[in-house]
């Protein structure tokens, strides 16, 4: 590409801001540095450029550099989520824990573009944590550290289960230091860390570490995505030992398997599960796979049931002896996974069961716990990215309409359609913290399904749940309702759920979510106002009120929906129902007064408010409906006669 330098514009000819900024559209183009938008302003007052032109280069320099800081955050938060996505999806097919873990360092120290990045894990049999993998690493003793509980930043970590950060190690006295470790940090020459912990549940298990060789702050966007890293490093260990346990216990069918080979029934039986697990494990099966294969290896009929569903002695009894127990003519078989109890494989109808089948029913388990865990890795990762995307449209913050479309796309999600913005809350008040926080998982858990199954998002947010559902054939209150019966339904509480009016064209005006938020959270603060506690409404179902909440202001459809009836009534048949209406309402809802101020008799009067009556309903002169029907009947005068309500 040839570059032709900008000539200064003679002294008779005003610059432009086009001139000025076509040389830095150039730079932008072909992805320039940053030091080379200096050369334009240069160049011009080598060659004697009026101040006039310089200023206008100095501006459009300036606008290019905005430009160009702007799409580098995209571009460096799309290879974020990429990251991530290609990570989840290697646990996902988890064959090898040493790639996996080592894919995880690369790509986080690429990212956060540190000189090292480190993992280290915990070693319960000698009581203190070692150098697991290394990257960017040059000294052979710090690849080869091992250090006592409670040592070093990775201590403090471990000890707080907190990330913590250091800009100068070596002069950081919040961490305890050792002999050992300020060598092997003095000598790979590291100055700024951050650790963050590896966690299965409340347990620490590893600390994962960014480290740079010169003074460095790192950002709280760093800190998080180092974090999103470990979280899926600890689902790759977890997942991997809970591999190696089946792959033992496969091992010990095989073994069982050529002991009494010749002649007998059961040790065909035990291969072919052995098979037939053994491929489900490589190819990803479902746990109703696994279900089954062992009915019919075990020629009888074995159902996978959740925790709530099994008969919980004989769960807790087989989770407490690792092995299958009886229960009447059942055979129940605990599905865990460190400590948590997933379900259990439940075989129906078997009095008696020989020690090779017990064991085949006990390791089936076994894989369905291993397959269990890894859906719901790669599904906790697909619910932080749909949060994410979420969050982004609601705090209106400026992004590209295409990548926001592409995004949503692969969540399944169409930002070009028409949307309502819910706002979820639990309404049962907590024990103590923990319970709290139990209940509100729960509850955004319950909210991303109802997003994934409506081709939706989801979000927590400010201790509630945030959805974003398509409007498709419905209407806002009816998604209202229907969310909050779902929601309730799911986690065993009353959940009460404010919705937005219809919301279009996300994609391109990001800050309508934000505005469709704030609605959807009034509407949630009415309904508890109200006591209507554990419903689903939006503005639209509040009458009146439903003007104050709404953002949109939809006064002719709240004309409509209050008296729209006795309007269209007055059109077709060429009735005065609704100057009956003001003058009762003008006459103190007397009669008597009315027929004097409309001139007719008192009996016209009785038969008009009873026509009224019909079309309106019984309860049309209640205090609180009456205030409506005043307040819509005025609406419509200032509206107009030509007012149209249908």
């Amino acid at each position: 590409m040839s570059h032709h330098r900008p000539h200064p514009a003679p002294a008779s000819t005003p610059v432009t801001t086009t001139d000025a900024e076509a040389p830095f559209l150039e730079l932008l183009a072909r992805g320039a540095s940053a030091d080379a938008y200096e050369q334009p302003a240069l160049l011009a007052r080598a060659e004697g450029a009026g101040p006039e032109r310089t200023a206008a280069l100095e501006r459009a320099k300036l606008l290019a550099l905005t430009v160009r800081a702007e799409m580098e955050g995209r571009r460096r938060r799309e290879a974020e989520l990429s990251a991530l996505f290609e990570t989840a999806h290697d646990l996902a097919g988890l064959r090898d824990l040493d790639s996996v873990l080592q894919a995880i360092v690369q790509r986080a120290r690429s990212l956060l573009g540190t000189d090292v990045a480190y993992l280290t894990l915990n070693d319960p049999a000698r009581g203190d944590t070692y150098m697991r993998v290394t990257e960017g690493s040059v000294a052979a003793r710090f690849q080869q550290l091992r250090l006592g509980m409670g040592e070093g930043l990775g201590g403090l970590v471990a000890q707080t289960a907190r990330p913590y950060v250091t800009d100068d190690y070596s002069q950081d006295v919040r961490f305890q230091h050792t002999r050992t470790i300020d060598a092997g940090v003095g000598d790979e020459g590291l100055v700024a860390i951050l650790g963050v912990p590896l966690m299965l549940g409340p347990q620490v298990i590893g600390v994962l570490f960014a480290a740079d060789r010169r003074a460095r702050v790192f950002e709280r966007e760093q800190i998080a995505l180092l974090g999103s890293f470990a979280a899926l490093a600890a689902a790759a260990i977890d997942t991997a030992n809970l591999l190696t346990e089946t792959r033992q216990a496969l091992a010990e069918l095989e073994r069982a398997n050529a002991i009494i080979r010749d002649g007998s029934a059961v040790v065909e039986r035990a291969s072919e599960v052995h098979d037939r697990l053994g491929e489900l494990v490589l190819r990803g099966g479902g746990v109703h796979d696994v279900a089954a294969a062992v009915s019919e290896v075990l020629d009888g009929t074995v159902e996978f049931a959740d925790v709530e569903d099994a008969p919980g002695d004989a769960l807790e009894a087989s989770r407490a002896e690792g092995h299958a127990v009886r229960r009447g003519t059942d055979w129940v078989a605990a599905v865990a996974a460190g400590g948590e109890l997933l379900g259990a494989l439940v075989l129906r109808g078997h009095h008696g069961l020989d020690p090779v089948d017990q064991r085949t029913l006990e390791r089936a388990a076994l894989v369905t716990s291993l397959l269990l865990l890894a859906r719901r890795s790669a599904s906790e990762a697909e619910q932080r990215v749909r949060g994410e995307l979420l969050d982004d449209l609601l705090d209106a913050r400026d992004r590209d309409p295409r990548l926001l479309r592409e995004r949503a796309a692969r969540l399944h999600a169409d930002l070009d359609a028409t949307h309502v913005v819910l706002v979820a809350r639990i309404e049962a008040a907590a024990a103590d913290a923990e319970e709290e926080a139990e209940t509100r998982r729960r509850l955004w858990s319950a909210a991303d399904h109802v997003a994934a199954t409506r081709h939706g998002l989801a979000a927590a947010r400010d201790g509630q749940a945030v959805l974003l559902l398509p409007l498709g054939a419905g209407t806002a209150s009816a998604i209202a309702a229907q969310v909050a019966g779902r929601l309730s339904e799911a986690i065993h509480e009353k959940v009460t759920v404010g919705a937005s009016a219809p919301v279009t064209g996300l994609a391109g005006r990001s800050e309508r979510a934000a505005a469709a938020h704030t609605e959807a959270r009034r509407c949630l603060d009415a309904l508890r106002l109200l006591g209507r506690a554990g419903e689903g409404a939006a503005a639209e179902d509040f009458g009146f009120l439903g003007l104050l909440l709404s953002d949109s202001r939809d006064i002719a459809g709240f004309v409509a929906r209050t008296v729209g009836e006795v309007v269209d009534y007055d059109a077709r048949r060429g009735t005065d129902l609704v100057r009956t209406l003001d003058a009762y309402f003008d006459s103190g809802m007397s009669p008597a007064r009315t027929k004097d101020a409309l001139h007719v008799h008192v009996n016209t009067v009785a038969q008009r408010l009873e026509r009224i009556g019909r079309l309106l309903g019984p309860d049309w002169q209640a205090p609180a409906r009456a205030l409506e029907i005043q307040l819509a009947l005025r609406l419509h005068r200032l509206s107009g006669s030509s007012l149209r309500i249908r």
